[in-house]
C-alpha cells in the first residue's frame, strides 16, 4: 500500500511563493458559495487510492452521501483486494465512487498541479531532501501526476524532480518514484485541485482524510505569510463524535445512518460553515467568534457522543474536525489561480471570484480529550 511519511514542512518555501500584487483588504465584499447544495456530498478520500483505516470509513458514511476514492487503473481492483468486505457492498449500494485520474487529472488539473510545483521546485527549497540519499521512495502512478492530462508537462516536472534526485524513472511503466514528502505535496493539492472536477459530475467532493500530517500541510500551505490567504486559516479542534465501528457490520452502521443522518450531516455542515464563516474575518474577530461557534459545535459533538455510546454500547474514541481557508481571488496569487481554476476570470482581481481550500479530518485525537 502507498504511504506518505511526515508533514511537508512547508513553511521553509515562503520566499518562493509570490505576494499578490493586490491586497485583499476588509472592504472587498465576501463572495458567494457557487457549489450546487442538491449534488450528494461526497466524502473524498485522500492520500491514496485506497483508505488506511475501516473504521474511519465507517464513521465517514455517517456524515456523507458516500465516499470516493481516486484509484489508477492499474490499481482498479485493489480497493476490493484489500478490504473486500466493505468495499464490495459499498460499491453495490452506490456509497462508493471510483474516480479515474487517467480521466479526471486533464490537462486543466496538470496545468493547475504543474503551475505550484514548477515553482517550489525550480526555486531549489526542496534540494535538502535528497542529501541524505536514504529516504524511501514511494510510487506515484503517473496519471496522478498528470500523464494523461498534458504529457509533456508531466513530464517536465518529472525531470525537475530527477534533477534533484527527489524522483526517478518508473521501475513499472505505470507509476514514478518519489521523496515521500514531495510525494505528499502533490497529493494535497490535487485534492483541492480536483473539486471542480466532482462539480461536472453532479458531486460535491469534499477532501477528507485520516491523516492528520497531510492536514497539517495543507494548512502550513495556507498559512504562508506571502499568501492571500494569511490570517485566515482556521483550524479547528479534533472533536470526538464517533466510536471504533471496526467490528460493526456495515449493515448495522448503514441502519444506524438511516436512522441518525441528518444530526451528523448538520454537524458536518457546521463545521464546514465555520471554518468558511470564520477564515474571512481578520485573527482577532476570529478568535471571538470561535469561542461563540465551538460552543454550539460542542453541543452538538455531545449529541453525536450520545448516540453512539447509547447504539454501539463504547466509548467515543474517533474524532472530526476540519481546516481550510476562503478568500477573494487577486491578481498575482499563485494559489488563488490554482484552486479557482486555470481558466477562472481573475486577471481583474473580480472579489467575487471565491476561493477555497479545505479538508475533513477523521482520526483518533492524538491526545485524550482531542
Amino acid at each position: 500500500m502507498e504511504s506518505t511519511d511526515g508533514r511537508l514542512g512547508l513553511r521553509s518555501l515562503t520566499p518562493f511563493v509570490p505576494s499578490p500584487s493586490a491586497t485583499l483588504g476588509s472592504d472587498r465584499r465576501p463572495a458567494k458559495e457557487t457549489v450546487n447544495t442538491s449534488d450528494p456530498q461526497i466524502g473524498f478520500y485522500y492520500p491514496g487510492p485506497m483508505w488506511y483505516r475501516s473504521e474511519a470509513i465507517k464513521n465517514l458514511l455517517l456524515f456523507f452521501d458516500g465516499v470516493s476514492l481516486l484509484v489508477p487503473s492499474y490499481m482498479e481492483n485493489r480497493p476490493e483486494e484489500l478490504n473486500p468486505e466493505l468495499v464490495i457492498p459499498l460499491k453495490e449500494q452506490g456509497l462508493l465512487r471510483i474516480l479515474n485520474p487517467e480521466q479526471h487529472v486533464d490537462q486543466e488539473a496538470t496545468e493547475q498541479l504543474a503551475t505550484v510545483m514548477v515553482d517550489i521546485i525550480t526555486s531549489g527549497v526542496l534540494d535538502r531532501l535528497a542529501t541524505d540519499g536514504k529516504t524511501r521512495f514511494h510510487e506515484l502512478s503517473r496519471s496522478r501526476l498528470g500523464y494523461y492530462g498534458d504529457s509533456g508537462l508531466a513530464q517536465m516536472l518529472l525531470d525537475e524532480l530527477k534533477q534533484r534526485g527527489l524522483a526517478r524513472d518508473t521501475e513499472d511503466g505505470v507509476s514514478i518514484p518519489l521523496h515521500p514528502l514531495v510525494r505528499g505535496l502533490v497529493l494535497v493539492l490535487l485534492a483541492q485541485i480536483l473539486r471542480p472536477q466532482g462539480r461536472s459530475i453532479g458531486l460535491d467532493l469534499l477532501p477528507v482524510t485520516d491523516r492528520a500530517d497531510l492536514v497539517d500541510s495543507l494548512v502550513e500551505l495556507l498559512d504562508l505569510p506571502d499568501m492571500a490567504s494569511a490570517g485566515r486559516v482556521v483550524s479547528m479542534d479534533l472533536e470526538t463524535v464517533g466510536v471504533d465501528l471496526s467490528t460493526v457490520p456495515l449493515d448495522e452502521v448503514l441502519g444506524f445512518r438511516s436512522q441518525y443522518a441528518s444530526a451528523y450531516r448538520a454537524y458536518a455542515r457546521d463545521v464546514r460553515s465555520c471554518v468558511r464563516d470564520l477564515s474571512q474575518l481578520g485573527r482577532d474577530q476570529a478568535k471571538e467568534a470561535l469561542t461563540d461557534r465551538q460552543e454550539k459545535l460542542s453541543d452538538l459533538a455531545n449529541d453525536l457522543r450520545r448516540l453512539s455510546r447509547t447504539s454501539w454500547k463504547k466509548p467515543a474514541t474517533w474524532g472530526m474536525s476540519a481546516a481550510g481557508a476562503v478568500w477573494a481571488a487577486a491578481t498575482g496569487d499563485l494559489l488563488s489561480l490554482v484552486l479557482a481554476g486555470a481558466k477562472a476570470a481573475i486577471s481583474g482581481s473580480d472579489p467575487q471570484i471565491q476561493v477555497e481550500a479545505f479538508s475533513y479530518l477523521f482520526s483518533v485525537p492524538r491526545r485524550i480529550g482531542g
